[in-house]
Order: structure tokens, then sequence, then C-alpha cells
């Protein structure tokens, strides 16, 4: 009997390494491109389109979501990037090619996409409209994806809440937890990536901190700097500026770094991309 009982607690013991060590990585990344506009001057986007590519192909994110991306960004993301990353997006204006794209990319060789859609941030979420008080036509881009390595299904939402409407964002973020609610099952992982608009310690944020944890906050190994430079090198400790943000359900965050490295432009953006590594 106590040879048994030994036998089966290494077992056990066997079994709890086996499942530790197959817990899968996964890297999620927020990227707000910056709309292609002359005013930018020698920070427009063909002076900086390459170092967009280099910053994806430097961090190689599993998934990531841009914002900001106009229909000549994105396809220039989609097309240089097609031998690695599939897509999907629409253009916010006519939910078509019309507008900029809130777009999730995946590695096609670890994620396999298995839905996705788009909603408007609006009282009629479902056709191209502008919601509440808002400036802008506002999207949420959503997608049901599986890890190929272990099977594991979780749902990804990329978005870009309003600038200017305060009762947008406010309004934004509750249709928001709804639409986790709505597509993803009670223990189903979950990400949600965006240039909020906003900072995370204001109280619209209640409705998805119910469901989610701010990554940010909660991997062991993270950084509180500003996403926001306005083409400025010297504002990375403003609290203010930190807008851009990932929530998380069902993973472990590892680490959370704002990404200000040397991707071969003075700037790739007048945001910094944010990245999440973590494990299933």
């Amino acid at each position: 009997m106590k040879r048994f009982l030994r036998v089966m607690m290494c077992v056990a013991v066997v079994l709890t390494a086996i499942a530790c060590s197959t817990k899968t990585d996964i890297s999620v990344m927020s990227y707000n491109v910056r709309v292609d506009v002359s005013a930018d001057g020698e920070y427009r986007w063909p002076n900086r389109k390459h170092a967009s590519l280099n910053l994806i192909r430097t961090e190689k994110p599993t998934i990531f979501g841009v914002q900001e991306a106009l229909p000549w960004q994105y396809q220039y993301l989609v097309d240089s990037l097609s031998a690695e990353y599939g897509s999907y997006g629409v253009g916010r204006e006519d939910g078509m090619e019309r507008g900029e794209y809130m777009a999730i990319f995946y590695r096609k060789d670890q994620v396999e996409l298995l839905d996705c859609g788009t909603f408007w941030l609006s009282e009629t979420p479902e056709v191209p409209s502008r919601g509440w008080d808002a400036m802008c036509r506002r999207t949420c881009t959503w997608a049901k994806l599986k890890m190929k390595e272990n099977g594991k299904t979780f749902v990804y939402f990329n978005t870009h809440l309003d600038h200017a409407g305060a009762e947008a964002r406010r309004q934004s973020l509750l249709m928001i937890a709804e639409r986790i609610k709505e597509y993803a099952a009670a223990d189903e992982p979950v990400f949600l990536t965006a240039d909020f608009n906003s900072t995370v310690d204001q109280p619209i944020y209640e409705p998805i901190k119910a469901l989610l944890v701010d990554s940010r906050m909660a991997a062991p190994e993270t950084d509180h700097r500003a996403t926001l430079n306005c083409w400025q090198a010297d504002q990375k400790e403003r609290a203010d500026w930190v807008i851009d943000h990932i929530f998380v359900r069902g993973v472990e965050p590892a680490s959370f770094k704002m990404l200000d490295g040397d991707y071969g432009a003075p700037f790739i953006s007048d945001h910094y991309p944010v990245l999440l590594r973590a494990k299933f």
C-alpha cells in the first residue's frame, strides 16, 4: 500500500511538471500607427512605415491590434507581413474600405482565426455610425482565435475610443463590456487592446475592470511610462499621457512594456506601442 502511494505521488509530481512545462507563451501588442497626414511633415507615414515593420519583426507579437490605420497604411502592413501574419479589419466610415481601420493581426504559424467581426461604438452598433458626443465614428474589432499548439481558444477585442467625447468613452466601454460577455465564454481568455484616450484611474473603466485586469498593473515586470509622445522624446514620465492599455482575463501576465526602441526612425508614431507577454 505504501509503495502504491509513493508511486501515485510520483505520478502526480510528473503530471504537475508536465502541465507547468506546457504553458503556452503569447505576446500581445497595441499600436496606434498614427494616420498619414501632410501636417506631420517629416513624421509622415512614408518616412516611418519601414520602422513599423522593423518593430513588428523585432518584437514578433503573437497578435496585435492597430489603430488609426488608413486604407493604404493597413494595406502596406497586410502586403508586407503576409508571409507571417493574417489579418482582419474594416474601414470605420463604411464598414468596408473607407476611413481608419482598427485591425487585428495574428501569426499564422501559431494562431488560427475562427470568427471575427466589427461593431460601431454608437446607439446603432451594427451599422456605420457615430455615437453619443463623439467627434468621429468609432469601431471595435473582435476575433475569436485558437492557439495551434494547445487548441486553447480566446477572444481578442481592439478599439480606439473617441478623443473628444467623454460620454462616448463611457458608453463605449459599457458596450464593449457587454460584447465581451456575449462573445466570450465565462472561462475563456480575453484580450482588449486600444488607444483609450484616457488613463485607467477614471470611473468609466469600472465595467471593464469587473471582467478583466489591467495587465500593466498585473505583470510582475512592468512600467508606467507615457504612451502618447506627440513627437516629443522627453515626455515619457507624464502620467496623463499613459493612454494605451491592454486588459486581459484568463492568462498570467509576465511582462508589460512601452516600446520606445530604435526601429529605424526617430518616431514610429505619435504613440509608443505597448507589449504584453503572458502565459496560458
